[in-house]
């Protein structure tokens, strides 16, 4: 690993933040800001920087989806004129619409956990009374049991019972033989999401994350970080 990829570290301006309210990156005006740290991206990571702008800028479909979304992050807020402060208005499902929207995306492919059918059903829905084509692929299509997959009968969420696999891999297939425009994630397992994204040929978005503890709300872990979950900081995972 090379020296720069070892000091990238963005998560320690933190403190940077909360004591002076910005960052260098976020200032702006180099004669306010903070002092740009040594592991700081903008310094040793310019020509990526460099480069990676031009992808912003060009005709492509990158480009493309890069303005659709600064819009969209714009038009979430509420301005108020002569003031600085800002109020949000929409919620992840109307930035997720909204940005669909902006594409001229009308064909939406929704990769769903059996356990969130419901939700799926509602944002359907909801896609539907917006004008849009939703098609919904739950993750056990195919229904094979997992020791088809080398799965032994102990590492089941219940043993000795017939259990299908998850297949985000036919997920994203299906979607893509039906040529979605777009793809939303409903709860995948961790590992089945990345297998999901690899493979859609569309691009991919994350409406809910899959936490089985917290409701799927996997960021409460974080907020509890100084009592509730320290041992996660302190005892290392028990995979037994």
């Amino acid at each position: 690993m090379s020296e720069n990829n070892e000091k990238l570290s963005c998560s320690s301006c933190n403190s940077v933040w909360a004591n002076k309210g910005t960052t260098n990156c976020w200032s702006g005006d180099p004669a306010t800001a903070p002092p740009r740290p040594g592991y700081c991206p903008t310094g040793h990571g310019a020509e990526i920087i460099e480069k990676s702008f031009a992808e912003y800028t060009g005709d492509g479909d990158d480009a493309k989806l890069a303005l659709a979304a600064a819009r969209v992050e714009g038009l979430c807020y509420l301005k108020t004129p002569g003031r600085t402060v800002v109020t949000p208005r929409w919620t992840r499902v109307e930035d997720t619409i909204a940005l669909a929207k902006l594409m001229g995306w009308k064909k939406i492919g929704i990769a769903t956990c059996i356990g969130l059918l419901s939700e799926t059903d509602s944002l359907a829905t909801i896609l539907t009374a917006q004008g849009l084509e939703p098609l919904t692929v739950c993750c056990k299509a195919g229904s094979i049991d997992k020791n088809s997959l080398g799965i032994a009968e102990e590492d089941k969420v219940r043993p000795n019972t017939f259990e299908p696999a998850c297949n985000p891999i036919a997920q994203a297939e299906l979607c893509n033989r039906a040529e979605t425009d777009m793809n939303i994630i409903i709860g995948l397992c961790v590992g089945h999401d990345m297998l999901f994204n690899k493979y859609s040929k569309a691009p991919v978005t994350t409406l809910v994350c899959k936490d089985r503890v917290t409701g799927h709300n996997p960021v409460a872990v974080l907020y509890g970080q100084n009592f509730y979950f320290k041992r996660l900081q302190k005892v290392p995972m028990d995979l037994s």
